[in-house]
């Protein structure tokens, strides 16, 4: 097997899945950071007309000359194809979901061809399996699979890091998050292919349970203060809004970061993470929970799945829809995430049950989340392992990008792309 440092490469990175509907928008990050870095690229899919018909459109989009960017074919349903693929780059962006029946067949074929992983993914089920199956065999190759590197879970991942690092000479030891998000007139809309991942995710969520059991044998360290539990709906005055407990994968990859931070001694106690989301009345939050509930109902059984698949405007009130978000829809939102930490300011070893007396609040800003901060997010993480895995703290493995990117200048590298981290407030109790 070729290392993925091999000169024999041809490329730094692939976008599979390009002509998928955000691999389209990959590609146009793609574009323009690999000009920034000098980077050689290619992308991968299925079908050769649909792939160049996407680089001619990035090309109007960008402005810039992308016809004559390589193009490799490679199906998921064609291990050899895969395997051909993965041996000719450092890299593969994998953007073809859902995950959960497409992801290990590119995980499989780029450990076992040297190149590093990367994907969006944003179901637990997944990530944890192949930490499971892959880990072991990943670390022997010198290969990094990195999941959940878009909006699911980088701003969470980084966020909390930067929260952590506001807390100089002290301990961070409870973190909660309440994301916001901002659209124009046309409102905001998420392609199906999200909901498709989310409904099969819930349907099958019972085989989480075991899954971490054999991943996770050991419990995780008791934390020295626990926050007091939150209702389902509250009202928060830390952004002024009404919440909800947030649904996607960021508590179970963020849970994962802080098991292999403390697992590698890059930290002494473990975080307490819980994210939430913010509405903006009590009527949106209130919608919210109604269709949680027709959404729980209807994955319960195979034909309300096909209903929420067949119609899913009607199902989301609108929320998902067949074709994604619009254009001025995209341009015209944008999102917020705040992290309230509660911390120590100083280290002690044993100070179990004493209540943190130090609050800093802080955020994250960022474009669009689906279509805008998450090929922005993915890119930049995949210029981070090519240029700073020796800091990863292990020669390869499946990891998170929390744990991956912990000493890295990935957050400089977002800043510098169109997100921001700031201090919000920082503040001592006696």
């Amino acid at each position: 097997m070729a290392s993925s440092s091999s000169p024999t490469r041809k490329y730094d990175m692939i976008v599979f899945g390009a002509s998928g509907f955000t691999g389209q928008y990959v590609v146009d990050e793609v574009a323009r950071v690999a000009e920034e870095e000098g980077l050689k690229w290619a992308v991968s899919g299925r079908n050769m007309d649909k792939l160049q018909k996407v680089l001619g459109d990035a090309s109007q989009r960008t402005g810039m000359n992308l016809e004559e960017v390589p193009v490799v074919i490679a199906d998921t349903g064609s291990p050899t194809s895969l395997l051909e693929m993965a041996e000719q780059t450092k890299l593969v962006l994998n953007c073809v979901g859902p995950y959960r029946f497409y992801g290990e067949q590119v995980v499989k074929a780029c450990v076992e061809g040297g190149a590093h992983h990367l994907d969006i993914s944003g179901e637990p089920q997944y990530l944890e399996k192949m930490q499971l199956m892959y880990n072991g065999k990943a670390k022997e190759n010198g290969v990094f699979v990195i999941g959940a590197v878009g909006f699911d879970s980088i701003p969470a991942e980084m966020g909390m890091l930067y929260t952590q690092k506001q807390f100089t000479g002290g301990q961070l030891s409870n973190v909660e998050s309440f994301l916001t998000t901002e659209t124009g007139n046309d409102g905001a809309a998420i392609n199906t292919g999200t909901l498709e991942s989310a409904i099969h995710g819930f349907a099958h969520a019972k085989e989480l349970k075991p899954l971490r059991r054999s991943l996770f044998p050991d419990p995780m360290p008791k934390y020295d203060f626990r926050l007091p539990k939150r209702s389902t709906l509250f009202f928060s005055k830390e952004v002024n809004k009404w919440c909800l407990p947030f649904p996607g994968s960021d508590k179970s990859v963020v849970t994962r970061t802080i098991r292999n931070l403390l697992s590698t001694d890059r930290l002494e106690k473990p975080i307490e993470f819980c994210p939430y989301v913010a509405c903006k009345s009590l009527g949106a939050a209130l919608g919210v929970m109604v269709f949680a509930v027709i959404f729980a109902l209807m994955t319960s059984f195979s034909l309300g799945q096909s209903l929420l698949m067949k119609y899913p405007h009607i199902f989301s009130f609108g929320a998902f829809k067949k074709g994604g978000p619009t254009k001025k829809q995209i341009d015209s939102t944008s999102f917020a995430m705040t992290f309230v930490g509660h911390g120590y300011p100083n280290v002690e070893k044993d100070r179990s049950g004493q209540k943190p007396n130090k609050i800093v609040i802080t955020k994250v800003m960022g474009p669009e989340p689906g279509y805008v901060t998450t090929p922005i997010c993915m890119v930049q993480s995949a210029v981070t392992v090519l240029k700073c895995k020796d800091k990863f703290g292990q020669p390869g493995g499946v990891m998170t990008a929390g744990s991956a990117f912990w000493d890295t200048d990935l957050i400089e590298r977002l800043e510098k792309h169109n997100m921001k981290f700031v201090t919000v407030s920082e503040n001592k109790r006696d």
